[in-house]
């Protein structure tokens, strides 16, 4: 058995601390192979930067993956290229640089891992997620015993859609970018892992990361507002999956919730 940690969106400082405080320890105690976690909010809450992605790398993660945010901070679309274990969405443009999918190795059993953008009220220029995740698969799986999908989308319709799509196909379909929890974590009926959300790595006492008030205030008035990171309630949240080494299927998988 293989465990393998989906870290959810990890929010400006306060989620880069509480990564750097609680994964070392996390990751022994559970005796989890595999790290993975979305970094596309890293930098201020939009985007990352190399020195942040290095720093991510250290605390023991072991890929990084990136969201609609991608290209939020200056310079990063020459930086991507010169990071390890650093993937954007395989579903942007062929010209976007960077690479569209990682192959992690540990104990002779190898993990890919890629995302895809959903389109349902997102704004970036992206290819039909369910046609692009088909499209992977066919180049991956010759060269994995397990793939990871993560999905990073707004509409839960197109997540869980995308979930039965690939069921039987890959180990774990897993959704981000709505930084809200689900209670749905279920292994679907050919075996694949799948949760529509698995939470942001962040402030709770916020909103979706962001100080309360400004936000509040910008729904009653609609003025334009700074929307700064907040700093209180911060959690680790993550998906855990065990996975059947022989088999590759998912055998379970666990929402993760770790507080400081």
């Amino acid at each position: 058995m293989l465990r393998l940690l989906f870290i959810g969106d990890i929010v400006g400082r306060p989620g880069r601390d509480i990564l750097a405080e609680k994964l070392p320890r996390l990751r022994t105690e559970r005796g989890i192979d595999f790290v993975i976690a979305n970094g596309e909010n890293a930098a201020a809450g939009a985007g990352i930067t190399g020195a942040i992605a290095k720093s991510i790398l250290g605390c023991g993660v072991d890929a990084i993956t990136l969201g609609d945010h991608v290209w939020d901070q200056r310079g990063w679309e020459n930086e991507i290229t010169q990071i390890e274990h650093v993937c954007r969405p395989a579903n942007l443009p062929k010209s976007n640089p960077g690479w569209d999918h990682l192959v992690l190795e540990q104990r002779g059993f190898r993990v890919a891992v890629f995302t895809v953008l959903g389109r349902t009220f997102m704004g970036m220029k992206a290819e039909c997620p369910f046609l692009a995740a088909d499209r992977m698969i066919e180049q991956l799986k010759a060269q994995a015993d397990a793939i990871i999908v993560e999905i990073h989308a707004e509409a839960t319709s197109e997540k869980i859609a995308l979930g039965w799509h690939l069921d039987g196909r890959v180990t774990a379909v897993l959704g981000t970018h709505t930084h809200v929890p689900t209670a749905d974590a279920t292994i679907l009926p050919k075996g694949t892992a799948f949760m529509c959300d698995v939470g942001m790595t962040g402030p709770y006492e916020s909103v979706l990361g962001r100080e309360v008030r400004p936000v509040v205030d910008r729904f009653i008035d609609g003025m334009p507002r700074r929307f700064e990171v907040a700093t209180g309630d911060v959690r680790l949240s993550a998906a855990l999956i065990e996975i059947g080494a022989s088999s590759a299927c998912a055998q379970n998988i666990e929402l993760v919730t770790v507080r400081r």
